[in-house]
């Protein structure tokens, strides 16, 4: 007859290892979230980037156009024209300040996934004790939340 070899030892071993282990798995979706994050990050300033350089290349070429007309029907047209590129410009500030915000939030995350992983994992070795960069002081750089009228101080 086989004996159990499960002893106190055994359990506290087992109890033990479910937190490390919910602990590993906590720190893992953490840095999958800062990886997103930092994805997403790079993704809205291509587009930003993107998106300037077209607006400014009609302000431009509105310019011009106006430039060249005598006042006419076709100069309201234009100058309506302007106005919209100007209002996409301003909605365009508001990737900046979501830019900070992901810059932010990323490294609040990351900072939590360094800290658990030194607080749960030891994460000290011989070349000493491990580094976990500093969570941002301020709770939130961007404090704008909506896209209306009014100035936006942003440079």
């Amino acid at each position: 007859m086989q004996t159990d070899n499960f002893t106190a030892a055994n359990f506290d071993d087992a109890m033990t290892a479910m937190p490390l282990l919910a602990a590993a798995e906590l720190q893992d979706h953490l840095m999958t979230v800062t990886n997103d994050l930092e994805r997403l990050q790079r993704l809205l300033d291509d587009a930003g980037e993107a998106l300037s350089t077209h607006f400014f290349s009609a302000s431009n070429q509105t310019m011009a156009l106006l430039s060249n007309t005598d006042g006419g029907p076709a100069a309201e047209g234009l100058k309506q024209i302007m106005q919209d590129i100007a209002g996409a410009v301003t909605a365009l500030q508001f990737q900046d300040m979501a830019t900070q915000l992901i810059a932010h939030t990323s490294q609040r995350l990351r900072n939590c996934a360094d800290q658990l992983a030194r607080d749960t994992f030891g994460m000290d070795d011989e070349d000493g004790a491990a580094v976990v960069e500093i969570a941002p002081l301020r709770p939130n750089p961007v404090t704008q939340d909506e896209m209306d009228a009014g100035s936006i101080e942003l440079f």
